[in-house]
């Protein structure tokens, strides 16, 4: 009886160790964290940090159904001045390189970013040549991601055609 208490009590202290500095390994082991650099330009972004990490897509995407859809163009929340203001100063891009402020982020997130496969200086991939002009490339996407399943890119193009 006493042995097994013995063995019992090694085991539980090994497990307790173990457990124990479980997280150590995580945080030494785990994903590179993202690069945030300081926007080049403004002493403050357009809203509080905690805000714009949180809710960023949202304000680009209403921004970009009000300027393309309904033909409202202000400067808040307009793409390009997030680029103006985070473009890295080597490269002058926000995802030219792994470093770059939105790729850094998305990165470690784990998120695809497709904006600037069509919104770039030399659009990249099918979905940036697909037979649509920007602005019912747009309302297909507005009507894409108000759907209750997932539409792919091919049948977004096959929908206008």
């Amino acid at each position: 009886m006493k042995r097994l208490l013995a063995l019992g009590a090694v085991v539980l202290t090994t497990a307790t160790l173990a457990w124990a500095g479980s997280g150590d390994l995580v945080k030494a082991g785990g994903a590179p964290k993202p690069v945030i650099t300081k926007a080049v330009k403004g002493d403050q972004c357009v809203e509080p940090n905690d805000f714009m990490r949180r809710n960023h897509m949202k304000l680009l995407k209403h921004q970009r159904d009000e300027t393309v859809i309904d033909g409202v163009r202000t400067k808040k929340y307009a793409l390009k001045e997030c680029i103006n203001c985070h473009a890295s100063e080597k490269t002058g891009s926000v995802a030219a390189s792994k470093d770059d402020f939105c790729v850094s982020c998305h990165s470690y997130a784990a998120v695809k970013i497709d904006c600037f496969d069509c919104h770039s200086t030399k659009p990249q991939g099918s979905v940036a040549m697909h037979p649509l002009n920007a602005d019912t490339a747009h309302y297909k996407h507005r009507l894409a991601a108000q759907a209750t399943s997932r539409v792919s890119a091919e049948e977004m193009a096959g929908i206008a055609q």
